[in-house]
């Protein structure tokens, strides 16, 4: 499981970033739909 992990620090950032940028763009995405929902009612 630990294998697949490389050991240089750059890519572990970028997986991270990657994965904090998808995290907030699901958040934006569902708070979007959720009120433009609440606003067509």
């Amino acid at each position: 499981m630990f294998d697949l992990i490389p050991d240089d620090p750059v890519i572990i950032a970028i997986v991270v970033i990657l994965l904090t940028l998808i995290f907030f763009s699901y958040l934006l995405i569902r708070r979007t739909i959720l009120e433009f929902r609440d606003g067509m009612r």
